[in-house]
């Protein structure tokens, strides 16, 4: 729950299409009946993911805040996370009873990182689609994130995609760290990466 240092930051990252809104839609819509729930995301130039989970009424619109990161996302996350914490600041102003804050990055590469002081939890998100050896590729999302979730693998078939090598390449390239296989149009996955955000984030 809400701690002396404000509510849980979960930072959510991935590659452009990866699925990042869909997991924190579902996400929101899973936690926000037993948790005091908001979202900040990062688009380059517009609003755009705050707006389609407006739309799709994950939260309240009063509870999701778009910021236009302009210029590269990963400064927003990383190097200069100022905006970011200004929004989640003004957040906690408007809601001071927060429990969790979702922070979706704009669309990254594998080397985007969330830094330590925006985000206490890391969710990596990649696709099935961008082909089986993803996981092997590496980079901080991929090794270094506190969940990693391969998402869409609903679409493995069609895409030539084989799971049971990207189980085996995440398991490596993760060692101990948790991975989860997802579908958000169904929704598997999902009560995995709750369980995962309560035990870790001692919600």
């Amino acid at each position: 729950m809400k701690s002396g240092n404000g509510p849980l930051r979960v930072g959510i990252g991935g590659p452009v299409g990866s699925g990042k809104t869909a997991l924190t839609e579902k996400l929101c819509k899973a936690m926000r009946d037993d948790y005091s729930v908001a979202v900040v995301t990062n688009d380059i130039y517009t609003t755009e993911d705050a707006e389609a989970l407006m739309r799709m009424q994950a939260l309240p619109s009063d509870r999701i805040v778009g910021v236009e990161t302009g210029g590269c996302p990963h400064t927003a996350i990383r190097e200069d996370a100022t905006i970011n914490l200004q929004a989640i600041a003004g957040l906690n102003e408007r809601i001071p009873d927060l429990d969790v804050v979702f922070i979706e990055s704009g669309g990254d590469n594998l080397a985007a990182t969330f830094s330590p002081d925006l985000a206490d939890i890391t969710i990596y998100v990649i696709s099935v689609c961008q082909g089986e050896e993803i996981p092997r590729k590496g980079g901080p999302g991929i090794t270094k994130s506190d969940l990693l979730v391969i998402n869409k693998k609903d679409l493995a078939p069609y895409v030539g995609a084989d799971l049971d090598v990207m189980d085996r390449d995440a398991t490596r390239m993760r060692e101990a760290r948790p991975f989860v296989f997802s579908d958000m149009k169904r929704g598997d996955g999902i009560n995995s990466i709750v369980s995962f955000l309560k035990e870790q984030g001692g919600l």
